[in-house]
């Protein structure tokens, strides 16, 4: 009688698949390996910054002026919702997958895009309701408050939509898929080049919105791909899908996400508030300054998306060995994914520095912003690598659910900018070069706060 034995392969499972490799891999490439679908599709985002800027440069030195009103604003809602809620959402899912809770993770899921819903709602009514106030608090005035009013009806308006859109990419990212999101980071700008144009200066049909039409294209872009997200975590063969529990609040859970959430949602606050600070201050040198701040600073929301590109994947990867009590390698994962996105941000830094007409030349032909944004550019410009190592590390940090030392970091920037630009504006009456120098200082110290907590051990007490 023969007797024929067979063994049965498990079937393929992705997501336990990219779990294990999370854990087990070789760290540079498995981080370079996450972090490429990220950086190839927020380098699209990286576009659309200055695409917007260019078009909206079009309209007039008044119309850039009124979006640097309104973009530490508007990307602060980006970055609570992509780095703070998103992140905390991201590392909370890994987590939870790292130590095997399936189940858990599709509560995390859910909880956080009820978080999502609730935070839209507190966006849009202080927009809506306080903007114009806001506006002039930071030295908006004329045709540059109203473009900056345009505009933020019409984005903080649809703010679900973002919330929506960088959440359900959070989840995605959890589940260590990267590639998802960043495709649809590409697909959405490319549509977004070619509906911008025509929603701000119009064609045949459609009227010239100007500068409102800038925001309108970019709610219609998120929304396409929050139904893409939507679509890929409502199916059922995932890790996590949608519909596997019963949709309702889940006070241990909630807990869970925003213990990190929270305490990450208050670092873009802190540094968005950092940026309309010195926006205020700038502001007292003049219109044409503004507009030239805006532009040049415009460059510090392209390195953002570099490192949230390499951040996300930190998290990760972070969050997953620590789930799995591997914190020796999360703190390895770490330092590497700081000295990479510290070596990409400060190398464009060093050049924007020394070379600061190529970016400035391509968003106006005024020589006098362009002076101005040039001048930021040669100060600042040089500390962009400790921009870059901060942030990347506030991302780890994510992961590691130890945010004390990041908070204290973006704290002292805020504190070394109110009050360095207080005394350079309003008692020593200095000229723009000194303000610009105690932004370059508080770069510099909100990077090294965070290393060193690190260095010394902040992750294993």
């Amino acid at each position: 009688m023969n007797t024929t034995l067979s063994i049965e392969t498990p079937p393929a499972n992705p997501a336990r698949d990219r779990v294990q490799q999370m854990l087990h891999a070789p760290l540079l490439p498995t981080l370079l390996r996450l972090a490429t679908p990220n950086v190839m599709g927020l380098f699209a985002m990286t576009i659309v910054i200055g695409y917007d800027g260019y078009i909206l440069g079009l309209l007039g030195a008044e119309a850039l002026a009124g979006i640097a009103l309104v973009f530490p604003l508007s990307m602060l809602m980006l970055q609570m919702s992509a780095g703070g809620i998103g992140g905390a959402t991201t590392a909370a899912v890994a987590r939870a997958l790292g130590a095997g809770r399936e189940e858990d993770a599709n509560r995390l899921a859910q909880q956080a895009l009820l978080v999502a819903a609730l935070m839209a709602v507190v966006f849009m009514v202080v927009m809506l309701g306080f903007g114009r106030g806001i506006f002039s608090g930071m030295g908006g005035q004329g045709a540059a408050l109203e473009a900056a009013l345009a505009y933020s009806t019409v984005l903080f308006g649809g703010a679900a939509v973002i919330w929506f859109t960088n959440v359900l990419a959070a989840v995605v990212r959890g589940l260590g898929n990267m590639v998802l999101p960043s495709a649809l980071l590409f697909g959405t700008a490319l549509l977004h080049l070619a509906l911008c144009p025509l929603l701000v200066f119009g064609w045949g049909p459609v009227p010239a919105l100007g500068v409102a039409g800038a925001a309108m294209s970019t709610l219609c872009v998120n929304a396409a791909a929050a139904l893409c997200l939507l679509g890929y975590l409502w199916r059922t063969s995932g890790a996590v899908h949608l519909r596997r529990l019963a949709w309702r609040v889940h006070l241990p859970m909630l807990r869970d996400l925003l213990r990190v959430g929270l305490p990450a949602s208050m670092s873009p606050v802190i540094s968005n508030t950092s940026i309309a600070v010195a926006t205020a201050f700038v502001g007292s040198y003049g219109t044409a300054a503004l507009a030239g701040f805006g532009v040049a600073a415009r460059l510090e929301y392209i390195l953002v998306p570099i490192a949230f590109g390499f951040g996300t994947a930190l998290t990760a990867m972070v969050a997953t060995n620590m789930g799995a009590g591997q914190s020796a390698r999360a703190v390895r994962v770490a330092w590497v994914g700081g000295a990479l996105v510290a070596a990409i941000t400060g190398t464009i830094g060093v050049v924007t520095a020394l070379a600061p007409g190529l970016w400035m030349n391509l968003f106006t032909d005024a020589l006098d912003v362009r002076a101005f944004g040039g001048l930021y550019l040669n100060i600042v410009g040089a500390c962009y690598a400790f921009f870059g190592l901060g942030l990347a590390l506030f991302f780890a940090s994510q992961g590691a659910a130890r945010l004390f030392w990041p908070l204290a970091a973006s704290v002292g920037r805020l504190l070394i900018l109110v009050v360095g630009g207080w005394l350079c504006v309003h008692v020593f009456q200095a000229p723009a070069h000194a303000l610009f120098a105690v932004i370059a200082l508080s770069f510099v110290v909100y990077g090294s706060t965070i290393a060193l907590a690190i260095r010394m051990g902040s992750w294993t007490r």
